[in-house]
């Protein structure tokens, strides 16, 4: 199975995944654990894994454990977009130098990621350089566009030189505005990326922008006669809004090389949220309001025959572990525990999960599976 073909498969569901169970990504997720998320996942038709760095344990974990079961399973399926991340010089320090990358970690990084994409080049389809690593709002570590360049030429020249796996797509995983989606960002090295790169993996977040852009949020709520009709409403315009942004994308690339594939790499909707995404806020963070973008996202996607990597597979509370309530710890299909959010319930009710498990915890519902309890963390937009 080719990259090609997997990313045109609407039968092969794609999705960011992260094993973290803990506050801290010191604790990494076991190869027992990651085999319990796959089985989890394989049950409902994940087929392409998204993972977003090569230096911590856990990519290589998740490859040994595909490996593993497929082992044990000649008919398990499960593929990987392999992420490389990318860093400016003094990344994560008060002195970021987005002029310079960092070159001794980025090397490094590369020259893992490409270790194991041929170590396991029946899984690794996919190497992303970089995540959201040239939008100017990722401040804390972004490059220009010249290094994500320099490093998807390397990759390719791998690929033609037989050291690396002449199959396996390079892309860069990046904010729709990087990808042109805004003037800002078009220039001449931007174009040369869209040409080396295989294909261009995109992100759109309607759910951070219903407080940063929240005009396609805000409603009247005199023109519903129901609170359920004006959500459904919100949640359309929500994904006809990510639609709008990969159009731009779309329309930009179009001119620089047209027959260019373009997928949704990143996009997803939290279900809780004490900060400015909750009911003091936007009101944007619930189980229900997850359901419907991650239904109408998707219907988009499958009338564009494009994929989708939704985010995420499971919540991750190292993510904002200063707030254990903070909409990004609850972007997952799952919570840590294994319970399944609103979205799944029907596959709870069918039966899928039965004899998984996550932490030694069956895959039951969030609520108690009890609606009435769900609606009272629902509310309608802001008018």
């Amino acid at each position: 199975m080719t990259a090609g073909e997997i990313l045109n498969n609407k039968n092969y569901l794609a999705i960011s995944y992260g094993g973290y169970r803990h506050n801290s990504r010191e604790v990494q997720p076991t190869i027992t654990e990651i085999k319990e998320d796959l089985k989890i996942l394989s049950s409902i038709g994940y087929k392409i894994l998204r993972t977003y760095n090569v230096h911590f344990a856990e990519a290589k974990n998740l490859l040994q454990a595909i490996k593993e079961i497929q082992n044990e399973d000649s008919n398990f399926e499960m593929y990987v977009m392999l992420g490389a991340w990318i860093d400016c010089e003094g990344a994560w320090t008060d002195c970021p130098n987005h002029d310079q990358e960092d070159l001794e970690k980025n090397t490094a990084e590369m020259n893992e990621a490409v270790r194991l994409a041929n170590e396991y080049s029946d899984i690794v389809k996919i190497i992303s350089v970089g995540n959201e690593a040239t939008i100017k709002w990722a401040e804390t570590y972004y490059v220009k566009h010249a290094v994500i360049l320099k490093w998807v030429k390397y990759l390719q020249a791998l690929k033609e030189s037989k050291r690396l796996n002449e199959n396996v797509w390079i892309t860069s995983s990046d904010n729709f505005a990087s990808w042109g989606g805004q003037e800002e960002y078009r220039s001449e090295t931007l174009q040369e990326l869209v040409q080396a790169v295989d294909y261009v993996s995109m992100h759109t977040y309607p759910f951070h922008d219903t407080f940063y852009n929240p005009q396609f949020w805000v409603t009247r709520t005199s023109s519903y006669k129901e609170k359920d009709d004006l959500i459904k409403a919100a949640m359309k315009r929500s994904a006809d809004y990510s639609i709008k942004q990969y159009m731009l994308v779309k329309n930009y690339i179009a001119d620089i090389s047209p027959e260019k594939e373009i997928h949704i790499g990143e996009t997803g909707w939290a279900s809780i949220s004490t900060d400015q995404y909750g009911a003091e806020g936007t009101r944007a963070a619930d189980e229900y309001k997850q359901a419907l973008y991650y239904k109408y996202i998707s219907e988009s996607c499958n009338q564009l025959g494009i994929k989708c990597f939704y985010f995420s597979a499971f919540d991750e509370p190292w993510k904002d572990f200063k707030n254990p309530q903070g909409s990004e710890n609850h972007f997952g299909l799952f919570t840590v525990d294994g319970k399944a959010k609103y979205l799944m319930w029907d596959k709870v009710d069918e039966g899928v999960f039965s004899g998984l498990s996550r932490n030694g915890n069956s895959i039951r519902k969030t609520y108690g599976g009890n609606l009435v309890n769900l609606s009272e963390d629902i509310y309608h937009p802001p008018s």
